[in-house]
């Protein structure tokens, strides 16, 4: 090797070392991380393609791809396997530890880990969560609380009252669903945390009128949020994540979790139309805090996902083609279609009017011939329908184990780069923490 080749070698290995290695950086102020459950590589495509303008030559590009810095592997301890649950990703994704599948907080053996949320709270900043699934769910849960089991929704909803970091609170602010879990028999942690002084909201309309800066608890539904499609608000994330910061906004600073909780449902349920609607609703939410970034440049932005799910196909039975033209003009979501469906006196009629598009007449027979008093069936009918009209593939109704996507923005954003495993990303999170300065 020419001695000028090796000195561009050596020069080219310390810059490598440098990118993975946040010791002497400046750290932020404000770290807001999202997660998008369930949205591998294919999900951030076919949002392209869905939001492409069909008049112009060129297919734009999205914040996706304006926020693209590498790629994560997202594996659970080696005695799990290679494919991950939300509960195992989380627990990577807020603690750099590998852990088995259903665990929040916990190592591989059920021993609390610390999380970067929790480091946060330590160094006195305030933090939060804003998801639209519970707000006890696996990814929210293994950044806030510690359990053995993603199931023990009850006692992980008892921990955000009962545990404490330096006699506080873990979360300052808490927003997503979850009455099922809070307003129990046995426990109202809704009336105990509003007489610890936290202000609670129940409809989103009502996020416009809390004193900013104090500690909230809002909780819009019975377990997860209604989906995009179905919502008042089909921008609900933008909502959360815009309320969230303006309570949490402080001089020490704050930590953030969001997550677009649903685009994993969606994948689970095979259900294209409604994958497309929350890919929206995330894409925007980060449109907005790439503004937010502007005018706030001691702020980390860091997101990606846990997994991908259900193997989503762009393009299907050999068909060199993608459609997503008939997935644009939804009344509701596939799932409340399905619902309405079975009381339904005129079934085609009711899905031409809430799909926004006619249907054939073997498509109306496909609704015809169901004979249930359950919603499943018709909600898989009328996904069906759309996998059909948009050449949409799914390998399976569970998780994949292909390596996710992350987005990176603001200061330290630098160190995001290349590809990293799960908890590469928490641990530089925690490094980025320890050098405040």
């Amino acid at each position: 090797m020419k001695p000028i080749s090796i000195l561009l070698f050596a020069v080219l290995c310390q810059s490598a070392l440098a990118t993975h290695s946040p010791e002497n950086i400046k750290s932020p102020k404000n770290i807001i991380m999202i997660v998008g459950d369930g949205m591998g590589p294919s999900y951030t495509t076919a949002y392209r393609m869905f939001a492409d303008n069909p008049s112009t030559p060129e297919v734009e590009e999205t914040v996706f791809d304006r926020l693209l810095v590498g790629m994560a592997s997202t594996h659970p301890d080696m005695d799990t396997g290679y494919v991950t649950d939300s509960a195992a990703s989380a627990t990577a994704l807020s603690s750099g530890v590998k852990t088995y599948n259903g665990a929040i907080g916990v190592d591989a053996n059920k021993k609390p880990v610390q999380t970067v949320l929790e480091l946060a709270k330590e160094q006195g900043r305030k933090t939060g969560v804003a998801v639209t699934s519970q707000i006890n769910h696996a990814t929210p849960a293994s950044f806030g609380a510690h359990n053995e089991s993603r199931q023990n929704y009850d006692q992980i909803a008892d921990s955000y009252f009962d545990e404490k970091t330096n006699g506080q609170f873990i979360l300052d602010v808490m927003l997503g669903g979850g009455w099922k879990y809070f307003i129990r028999e046995d426990r109202n942690l809704v009336e105990q945390f509003k007489a610890a002084g936290y202000q609670y909201v129940d409809k989103l309309t009502q996020l416009n009128d809390v004193k900013a800066g104090t500690p909230l608890l809002g909780l819009f539904a019975d377990v997860g949020m209604p989906w995009a499609l179905d919502s008042t608000d089909q921008m609900r994330l933008p909502t959360l994540a815009k309320a969230a910061i303006r309570q949490l906004e402080n001089d020490q600073g704050y930590f953030l979790l969001i997550e677009a909780s649903q685009v994993d449902w969606a994948g689970h349920g095979n259900d294209i139309g409604s994958a497309m609607a929350e890919m929206h609703d995330l894409a925007v939410t980060l449109e907005w805090l790439e503004q937010y970034l502007v005018n706030n440049p001691d702020t980390l932005l860091v997101a990606t996902a846990d997994h991908s799910t259900g193997g989503l196909s762009i393009g299907a039975n050999g068909n060199y083609s993608w459609s997503p033209s008939w997935l644009k003009n939804l009344k509701a979501s596939p799932v409340e279609i399905g619902t309405q469906l079975m009381t339904a006196k005129d079934r085609g009629a009711l899905a031409t009017d809430l799909l926004g598009f006619e249907l054939t007449p073997e498509e109306i027979s496909s609704l015809s011939v169901i004979e249930s008093d359950k919603p499943r069936p018709f909600h898989n009918a009328i996904s069906k329908i759309l996998d059909n009209r948009s050449n949409t593939g799914w390998t399976t109704t569970g998780h994949t184990g292909v390596d996710v996507q992350i987005f990176a923005k603001g200061l330290g954003s630098e160190y995001f780069r290349g590809h990293l495993d799960n908890t590469r990303i928490a641990q530089t999170i925690f490094e980025l923490l320890r050098n405040k300065k």
